[in-house]
């Protein structure tokens, strides 16, 4: 399955979700209302019992739901990340609570504020901050429509996953050194098109591996366990390329090959 696919695959099943986690939600809010609205579609009482048993449990769905959503529109529409990550994590200047700021972080901590023993704010005020979350997920979907979407990176995933594919062979043939050098290009490139995605430039016309680390890291662009990853990556790579007093093991090969995968899965 090429990247487009997998992502057009991946988004239908989070939006699949996300539905059944809003409705999660208002269920656990409003039982008896929602439980009028799908009798009012699923005439038969025996099905609705059924139905309302399945209902997700949205405390414990939903942290998985925000993760991957959140890998979606890293990739896909990342003008709407900070948008979609507010409305779940408690803002650090926030002084009081209110209906405009209270977070999905707080429906599951079932956090309720009261002002002179009266309810000022509680966990029905998540539920449009859900609404909101979930249609910036939707609003990739149309993006994939869009004449303005620019397929180049998933097309360039495609060629790296297929380069990837390649290493292992050659890997598995015993050709290590070869296999070590093509997955240190596919890191090489990746990074560099990470530079490229957050605006940086390098002073260096051909910078090594160890150079855009560097330069990513002192950007904040990721933390320093991925920074140490990278670099660890990195020598692999060089002991592939230059040191010819050492062979490569073939593990190390293996290890360098699924570090690039992994990297380029999670680095933007």
């Amino acid at each position: 399955m090429k990247n487009i696919d997998k992502y057009k695959s991946d988004l239908k099943l989070l939006i699949e979700k996300g539905d059944k986690l809003d409705t999660s939600i208002k269920y656990s809010l409003y039982p008896e209302e929602v439980k009028k609205q799908i009798k009012a579609v699923i005439k038969d009482d025996k099905e609705v019992k059924e139905y309302i048993s399945n209902i997700l449990p949205f405390g414990r769905e939903y942290q998985s739901w925000y993760s991957e959503s959140l890998v979606i529109i890293k990739q896909l529409l990342p003008d709407r990340l900070t948008d979609f990550t507010k409305l779940f994590e408690k803002p650090k200047t926030r002084k009081s609570i209110e209906y405009g700021n209270y977070v999905i972080e707080d429906y599951l901590q079932n956090l309720t504020v009261t002002s002179y023993g009266n309810k000022k704010v509680g966990p029905d005020a998540a539920v449009s901050q859900f609404e909101q979350q979930l249609n910036i997920l939707k609003s990739v979907e149309r993006r994939f429509e869009s004449s303005l979407f620019d397929i180049r990176q998933l097309v360039q995933a495609d060629l790296f996953d297929s380069e990837l594919e390649a290493a292992k062979e050659l890997n598995k043939n015993k050709f290590t050194r070869g296999a070590g050098a093509i997955a240190g290009v596919v890191l090489e490139k990746h990074l560099a098109q990470v530079m490229i995605n957050h605006s940086l430039k390098i002073a260096k016309s051909h910078p090594s591996i160890s150079d855009l680390n560097n330069a990513l890291k002192s950007s904040e662009v990721y933390d320093t366990p991925t920074w140490r990853k990278i670099q660890y990556l990195g020598d692999i790579r060089n002991l592939c390329d230059h040191n010819k007093d050492k062979e490569p093991k073939k593990e190390e090969v293996e290890e360098l090959i699924s570090g690039v995968g992994a990297i380029i899965k999670t680095v933007y």
